[in-house]
């Protein structure tokens, strides 16, 4: 989360605590041994309410920057897309099933090489998920971005591709 340039350039689901909301489906996988599946569910419910919530934001402020602009429409769709997809990838999805899967494998090299009873392999797991959340973050993120730009992005001229959503 870099220091906006002016609070005009501040970007509310960018720049503040509500970034954090989009790592909720992360927690929630950290804490899948311990907790109840649905609580899990509910945490791919939160980052999901974010990236919506991101998407529709930079939709509002493309057809803000565009609002005389003959492709408008246009505009504010790549914009509400590009958003879109790339947090579900970024934010959601792929960290999601990182995250499980490390904790799945921590668990079960646990079970295999350990003697620990059962809720310490299971509070250990969480540890290890929490702690692989920051070292995944950044890899993930430009891995989406070199995806988007191979593929989705290539369908917007360069006029109409919107900010970097990672930035």
């Amino acid at each position: 989360m870099g220091a906006p340039a002016s609070p005009q350039d501040s970007d509310l689901y960018r720049d503040t605590w509500v970034r954090y909301l989009g790592y909720a489906n992360e927690v929630g996988e950290a804490f899948r041994a311990l907790i109840p599946v649905s609580l899990v569910w509910a945490s791919y419910g939160v980052a999901t309410l974010y990236v919506t919530a991101d998407a529709i934001d930079k939709g509002k402020k493309a057809a803000v920057v565009h609002a005389r602009d003959s492709e408008r429409t246009t505009r504010v769709t790549v914009a509400v897309v590009d958003t879109f997809v790339w947090q579900a990838l970024a934010s959601v999805a792929i960290p999601g099933f990182t995250i499980n899967r490390i904790c799945a494998a921590s668990l079960y090299l646990m079970g295999k090489t350990t003697r620990w009873p059962l809720p310490v392999r299971k509070w250990t797991t969480t540890a290890v998920g929490l702690s692989a959340i920051p070292f995944i973050i950044k890899p993930i993120d430009r891995s989406v971005d070199l995806l988007l730009d191979a593929s989705l992005r290539k369908l917007y001229s360069n006029d109409e591709k919107p900010r970097d959503p990672s930035q």
